[in-house]
């Protein structure tokens, strides 16, 4: 097995994850099997219970893991399958080594940061390797080095590339390169003081990746390596991208990171063939034509928040030649009574309501429903987005006007939708929803069954609320289309609307599942739908 570990420096967001995933786009395209994972140096055991606005979307994967959402990079970047084991933070680390010291594991021994945490980080990387059947992993160490809370994992690593030998050992280090307006210059002495700090745990950096808006110069270059202890061919520009990250393999290629990595690592295999990537990014950069997309989120403000649905729609985009061009409404600006919806869903080709918590934009997310449905715009509703699609059903067709979630009100004497039944007697928030990937047979002639041509799926959840079953026969008479369901427990998955041009809303996270040259069928649907509507 080869290792290879990236480290940041100087700032985050420097896009550690996307290099990390780039790198194993070009090294699959080698010839090599890859798998990625994440080491994020936070308490909480996993991001599940953290605010959008603080870290961004929850990636959730097959197995249920609540994850960062730099794996969902991974997943898209790389052909891998990922688990549970591939996200670490150091709440599990802490949680296990507790666990085994009041066991009795360790034998009355004093539990100490080294050996026994550091060999619990060791031990999620011998794991990972005894149970993947790859050539080479990737490991993405989340924060910044001289964060007091990443100290022991870049320990552990120093260790491990030890134990396992250095010529299995691939170290990158992914560092800023700060262009300053008024010298006109760009500055080198804070990737120079970023590797001194790396340099003083033990650990020398064999690849440097500098994160720029500009190209580097020669001189930046050699000045980089000479200070670094690097060779200059191995001083690497990861510059600005103009059009979409799918460019970043490409971007990266330009130096032939995946060469040097390779002859570090002593593996002897061919050059990559990007033509498959470069097929697809010219689709991305180049579209013949476009459509508008209006999301009604309440966690717009930030990009991050509602990633995996931007770039399924990247994805779907592509492949109908599509440049899908996205409107971030605030859900609670729609709430305002003197908010015009025919101003503000002008010229707007569909509408997506995705997941979400907490009550606040509920009301507005209602109103951008009933819209899309009265004004016959293609609508897709995502998990939340889904039950906004049947409260909004059950007010404004069945004429319950106090139809709602027992989330927002549980006193509503009209629960269309429900805690599920499990979640009853839960008193913890931590990784106890209804996670992972579940069975949901599809009803044949629908919608749903067209678009996924096959009658049998298997979808990521993270909800606790559900379709309601006692309204369900009331609700299907006045039309809304139940389309498929859970195998295991006949929860409702998916509704639609026949006689609507496309309305369409599903309790999964369809987002998850999305790939560059395998966008997901029902985005995929949608953005077809969009560009009917736009053509009239």
């Amino acid at each position: 097995m080869k290792y290879i570990f990236v480290t940041g420096g100087v700032v985050s967001s420097l896009g550690k994850g996307l290099a990390a995933a780039s790198l194993g786009t070009l090294l699959e395209r080698c010839g090599l099997r890859v798998t990625l994972q994440k080491f994020d140096p936070y308490l909480n055991v996993d991001p599940g219970t953290m605010s959008p606005y603080q870290h961004g979307e929850v990636y959730v994967l097959n197995d249920g893991a609540e994850t960062d959402l730099d794996l969902g990079h991974y997943e898209r970047f790389v052909d891998c399958k990922l688990s549970r084991l591939n996200n670490l933070t150091s709440g599990q680390v802490f949680s296990n080594v507790l666990f085994k010291e009041r066991r009795g594991d360790y034998l009355g021994k004093t539990v100490q940061y080294i050996p026994h945490v550091t060999d619990e980080i060791k031990g999620r990387l011998h794991e990972v390797t005894s149970t993947s059947d790859v050539d080479v992993i990737i490991t993405e160490i989340g924060g910044t080095v001289g964060d007091m809370e990443g100290h022991i994992f870049l320990e552990a690593l120093r260790q491990f590339a030890l134990e396992v030998g250095r010529e299995n050992v691939c170290f990158i280090h992914v560092t800023l390169l700060p262009y300053i307006k008024a010298a006109g210059e760009t500055k080198t002495k804070p990737t120079q003081q970023s590797v001194a700090k790396l340099r003083e745990i033990g650990i020398q950096p064999d690849i440097i990746v500098c994160r720029t808006e500009y190209d580097m110069s020669d001189d930046e270059r050699r000045k980089i390596a000479m200070f670094c202890n690097v060779e200059a061919k191995n001083v690497i520009a990861f510059r600005d991208v103009k059009n979409t990250i799918y460019e970043c393999p490409l971007d990266l290629s330009q130096d032939k990171i995946d060469r040097i990595v390779c002859k570090i690592l002593h593996l002897d295999v061919p050059a990559p063939d990007l033509t498959d990537w470069q097929n697809y990014v010219g689709r991305v950069v180049h579209p013949t034509h476009s459509v508008r997309i209006a999301v009604v989120g309440k966690y717009i403000a930030l990009q991050d928040a509602y990633k995996s649905i931007y770039e399924s729609f990247t994805h779907a985009g592509a492949a109908h030649d599509c440049r899908v061009e996205i409107l971030r409404i605030d859900a609670e600006a729609l709430e305002d009574p003197k908010a015009s919806l025919d101003d503000i869903f002008q010229n707007v080709d569909g509408i997506l309501i995705p997941g979400g918590f907490g009550n606040r934009g509920i009301e507005g997310k209602i109103k951008a429903a009933e819209y899309a449905r009265t004004h016959n715009i293609p609508f897709f509703g995502i998990c939340l987005g889904m039950q906004i699609a049947v409260i909004e059903f059950a007010r404004h067709v069945l004429g319950k006007k106090k139809a709602h979630s027992t989330e927002f009100d549980e006193k509503t004497s009209c629960p269309v939708i429900c805690l599920q039944e499990e979640q009853k007697d839960l008193t913890t928030k931590g990784g106890n929803m209804r996670l992972g990937a579940y069975v949901a047979n599809i009803t044949p002639d629908t919608l749903c069954s067209r678009l996924y041509g096959q009658l049998t799926i298997s979808e990521r959840h993270r909800h606790r609320f559900e379709f309601n079953p006692e309204y369900r026969a009331e609700m299907e008479k006045a039309g809304l289309v139940v389309s498929a369901v859970s195998s295991e427990q006949g929860l409702v998955e998916v509704v639609e609307l026949p006689g609507h041009p496309f309305y369409i809303a599903c309790q999964y996270h369809p987002e998850f599942q999305s790939r560059p040259t395998h966008p997901h069928p029902l985005f995929a649907g949608f953005v077809a739908a969009a560009i009917q509507h736009k053509q009239g």
